[in-house]
């Protein structure tokens, strides 16, 4: 097993390689913990974010799982914040600064920009990729495409 991500390049070849590493991390694991904390870590490790993890639809709402950087908020409501708005509307949301969101829940004050990337199952949002940064507007549209189909392949896994 690899202990390292290594990529370089681009931010469209870091990703490239990154989720050919990650799926070759993933090999025939099947836990579904397991195979979210390594990508947190190969996404934390990749990228050197702020905080990268991943809330699970549970209970109602959205509990914190497997994640990379300081602690974090425990639960977010449906519809409460960009997580909790992403996962209602089933879509992604790019936050340039995360302070002009309304509502947005500050787990930290450190956090300025944000990606939120629903993964989908069956129709329904079964968990939410969270990953912020300490810069505000670092997040695009080439974030979004290879976040989107890193969490469509995660899919499977639920």
């Amino acid at each position: 097993m690899a202990e390292e991500i290594l990529i370089v390049g681009s931010k469209e070849e870091k990703y490239k390689q990154l989720i050919t590493q990650i799926s070759a991390l993933v090999g025939e694991e099947k836990d579904l913990i397991s195979i979210l904390s390594n990508v947190t870590a190969a996404l934390k490790q990749g990228f050197s974010f702020f905080w990268v993890g991943f809330y699970l639809n549970k209970q109602n709402e959205l509990i914190l799982g497997p994640f990379q950087g300081s602690v974090a908020c425990f639960r977010i409501p449906f519809g409460k914040g960009v997580c909790g708005t992403a996962y209602s509307e089933k879509k992604t949301l790019l936050v340039e600064n995360v302070d002009e969101f309304p509502g947005h829940i500050a787990c930290s004050s450190f956090s300025k920009s944000e990606i939120v990337v629903p993964i989908i199952k069956n129709n329904k949002v079964a968990a939410v990729l969270d990953i912020d940064s300490e810069k505000l507007a670092d997040f695009d549209e080439i974030d979004q495409k290879y976040l989107e189909n890193l969490c469509q392949w995660l899919s499977i896994y639920f």
